[in-house]
């Protein structure tokens, strides 16, 4: 099947999406709040290396629907803990651009887990004596040198974005033919 010049039914589209498997990094730590929600959800996942990113999706092999091979999301979601974490890494600059240069291959969102993330910052309540300014100024350049955005989001909401973010990215795909 030639899938750049294939279109899917809507049936065929639900099946392939119901299938969704959401992948874990076997690095994701501090994710139990996650997982619970995949479980809860009954959102397919796999714990599995991956090079970049803390989570993506497949969507597993169909013969009957054409697709003879399991397929990678080419979408990615980084997970930060807080903002305080967040601030660790962008300090460890050559780290984290590292991260980013590899991530940049696929679009991706990084998630903080403080819905009062971004105050925060701009408040420079957090651990680091990283002044507020350098902080969001690092921020906002990596964000357009590498194109991604940083999302500020309770924890108990994580799962749900994660999912949602990884399924309409892969229902986009599969209706443009770009898997």
């Amino acid at each position: 099947m030639n899938s750049l010049n294939y279109r899917f039914t809507d049936k065929e589209l639900k099946t392939l999406l119901d299938s969704l498997i959401i992948t874990v990094d076997t690095r994701e730590q501090k994710n139990q709040h996650v997982l619970d929600y995949f479980r809860k959800k009954e959102v397919q996942y796999r714990i599995r290396t991956m090079k970049t990113g803390d989570y993506s999706a497949l969507i597993p092999a169909n013969p009957e629907l054409g697709l003879n091979r399991d397929i990678f999301l080419n979408s990615l979601v980084e997970r930060k803990n807080g903002v305080d974490e967040l601030v660790e890494s962008i300090k460890d600059r050559t780290r984290f651009e590292n991260e980013l240069i590899r991530a940049s291959r696929s679009p991706f969102v990084l998630i903080v887990e403080d819905l009062e993330g971004y105050q925060k910052i701009l408040k420079g309540e957090y651990r680091s004596r990283y002044k507020p300014e350098s902080l969001l100024g690092s921020l906002k350049t990596f964000e357009a040198r590498y194109n991604f955005s940083t999302v500020f989001i309770s924890a108990n909401t994580t799962g749900n974005y994660i999912y949602h973010h990884l399924l309409y990215a892969a229902r986009e795909c599969l209706k443009g033919g770009l898997i």
